[in-house]
């Protein structure tokens, strides 16, 4: 048999010329499509795309493999995510696999799984299959690392069964995929599902077994990696970050006693009652557990934001159910994560909506949205850019009637000046301050030139106009606060293929291995010119977020990224664009509590708030680039080591 030729035979499905459809879904809704034709020569050509608010890749290929599944030619093209081209080649012959792309290229001696860059949903189905044949606990991967693979549960439907399955090593926590009981590819879970065409009815099934799946896995680590003392904790000799006033107490020691903080004193070397566990703080700086407040939680984020010190995640998208279970499970101990402060996004429908399942074109569809999440306890509404202009003064009155914040993107056909003088309270993300200025195409803010036209126009901008000057000034006479998340653009803006994207650059050796790829795959693609333009244009919105700092315009800190790890990216920018360190951490920590209305509980070390809190080494609040050295995090009361929770998610702590 030909070294080719094992598509020919792992099943009906795979004959000559047979065709098999998948479709991608997200919040319920068709988003593209994957296509496999197999071949009479034991290859199999991919067509993979999907439509994520005008972005999404649209990829076509080719791959072949050897007898017991693994790639020996891959063929990859058309354009990626960010509509940046894919040309992708892999080969296997002779003992030597190759690889190249516009990110990376190399070879080894060594058989190995490749895993493309780009590649298609079921490429991780096609790895499972082959570490199913290999009978082996582990399979080399390509570029670096390995994968293991860990059967779970099946389940069945339409006289169709599946199995779960659960590859470790491709990513922070192991990716799931299902297979029928030929070893063919079924579904794929992510937050833009694959599954097979015919089958989509069979997704909330297969949801919860994964669910099940993960809550078990993540109740375990909580278990293991969580320690909450029997009596009181003092942490001793240490420096704490008094954010309150935004100075530096040396030679403290904070005292807590079950969830609370019990005291805050000079340490004076007295010793500490009976059965009191002490942690020895010298050299080292305690800051009240910090705030990222744009994000977009996912379940491994938890310990990631743990381990970084993060302790309130503000929460501006996801699905209801989801969300509200993680977060009584994270608010009980029960699964490690950050308090979650809600806020609900809703859009309008259209072929760029947000990937939610709140969809509101009328005013009754508005007011049921906001009752909907205002008895869910969410405390605001995050209006996406679909939303139809004139429905955005009937959402924020409803939202004020009902004790609700307001903020978000400005929905096409409006300008930031419009959308503030509608009453929100908040605007999300730098660019729409700059697409403030721009031509009339910039109100198209649902499709890509809401990335593309500041990449463009905004070094262009004077930070001192008159017209600039007027826009900032509304800002601090109605209140806006203002949300920049500057590494979002520091990424779009400045990343280039082949080169270690800056928000990654100081962790790019700590990651997993095959995601540590990501670090390189660039940005929005630049042809001549535009990388210096593109290079003056983040640093025009560094400028802009300090001329709204020097302006009084209160702001807050986010990552709209992987939490945790680019939240220390976050700040380190913020000092970049020349806002005081001091002030920084102040607003990371009490500013944003006072945002998320949880100061009364959290934001300061002061006796009777919560025990939230984080251990440094180093002083962040004198050298910034510290906050990338924590130590322990101290949420509700229990004790994590962020080393342990490094590792525990395949980082190097």
């Amino acid at each position: 048999m030909p070294r080719a030729t094992f598509l020919l035979t792992i099943s009906a499905l795979c004959a000559m010329g047979q065709v098999t459809n998948y479709t991608i879904v997200v919040a319920g809704r068709t988003a593209g499509h994957e296509t496999h034709t197999f071949g009479d020569d034991g290859s199999v050509r991919v067509a993979y795309s999907y439509n994520d608010r005008g972005r999404g890749p649209e990829m076509q290929g080719r791959y072949v493999f050897d007898r017991e599944g693994v790639p020996v030619a891959i063929e990859l093209s058309g354009q990626d995510y960010n509509h940046t081209p894919i040309d992708e080649r892999f080969s296997a012959s002779g003992g030597t696999a190759q690889w190249k792309s516009r990110a990376e290229s190399g070879e080894s001696k060594s058989r190995g799984w490749y895993v493309a860059a780009n590649g298609p949903a079921a490429q991780t189905a096609w790895l499972a299959r082959a570490l199913l044949r290999s009978r082996k606990p582990s399979m080399p991967l390509l570029p670096g690392g390995k994968a293991t693979l860990e059967a779970g549960s099946s389940v069945e439907w339409k006289g169709q069964r599946v199995t779960m399955y659960s590859i470790s090593g491709l990513d922070f926590t192991p990716a799931l995929v299902w297979l029928d009981d030929r070893g063919d590819f079924f579904a794929g879970s992510g937050g833009f599902t694959a599954i097979r065409e015919g089958f989509e009815d069979s997704l909330p099934k297969l949801e919860a077994a994964e669910r099940e799946a993960e809550e078990k896995r993540l109740h375990d680590l909580a278990a293991r990696l969580g320690h909450k003392p029997a009596h009181a904790l003092a942490i001793r000799h240490v420096r704490v970050f008094d954010s309150e006033n935004a100075i530096v107490r040396e030679n403290q020691m904070v005292t807590v006693n079950g969830n609370r903080i019990e005291s805050v004193t000079v340490d004076r070397g007295a010793p500490v009652p009976s059965g009191t566990e002490s942690i020895d703080g010298s050299g080292q700086t305690l800051l009240p557990g910090l705030f990222d407040m744009h994000g977009h939680f996912a379940a491994f984020e938890g310990l990631l934001n743990i381990a970084c010190g993060v302790t309130d995640v503000r929460d501006l998208g996801n699905d209801m159910d989801r969300l509200l279970r993680w977060k009584r499970q994270m608010d009980a101990n029960e699964m490690i994560g950050p308090r979650i402060v809600l806020a609900g996004v809703m859009d309008g429908r259209g072929p760029y909506a947000a990937p939610t399942n709140v969809l509101v074109d009328t005013e009754a569809e508005a007011w049921a949205a906001i009752e909907k999440y205002k008895a869910a306890g969410y405390i605001q509404i995050k209006i996406y850019s679909s939303i139809k202009p004139e429905l955005v003064p009937y959402i924020v009155r409803v939202a004020h009637e009902n004790g609700m914040r307001v903020s978000g993107h400005v929905p096409a056909g409006m300008i930031a000046d419009q959308f503030v003088d509608a009453g929100v309270d908040e605007l999300q993300h730098i660019n729409f301050v700059f697409l403030n200025f721009l031509p009339e195409e910039a109100t198209k803010t649902n499709t890509r030139a809401r990335l593309t036209l500041p990449a463009e126009h905004a070094a262009e901008l004077d930070p001192n106009s008159p017209a600039v000057t007027k826009f900032i000034a509304k800002l601090k006479d109605k209140h806006i606060v203002v949300d920049p998340t500057l590494g979002v653009f520091e990424g779009e803006y400045t990343a280039r293929p082949g080169v270690v994207n800056p928000s990654y650059a100081a962790i790019v050796d700590r990651l997993p291995v095959q995601f540590r790829r990501a670090a390189f795959r660039g940005g929005l693609p630049v042809t001549g010119n535009e990388d210096r333009i593109h290079r003056a244009s983040f640093q025009a919105m560094l400028d802009m977020t300090a001329r709204l700092y020097t302006a009084g315009i209160q702001l807050v800190i986010g990552t709209d990224g992987i939490e945790g790890l680019m939240l220390d990216r976050e700040l380190e920018l913020w000092v970049q664009a020349g806002i005081p360190t001091k002030d920084v951490l102040q607003i990371a920590t009490i500013g944003a509590a006072r945002v998320a209305r949880a100061d009364r509980e959290r934001g300061s070390i002061a006796p009777g708030k919560l025990a939230d809190l984080a251990l440094f080494d180093g002083n962040p609040a004198r050298e910034i680039s510290d906050i990338r050295k924590p130590r322990i995090t101290i949420k509700d009361g229990v004790v994590y080591r962020s080393e342990d929770l490094f590792r525990a998610i395949g980082m190097t702590p």
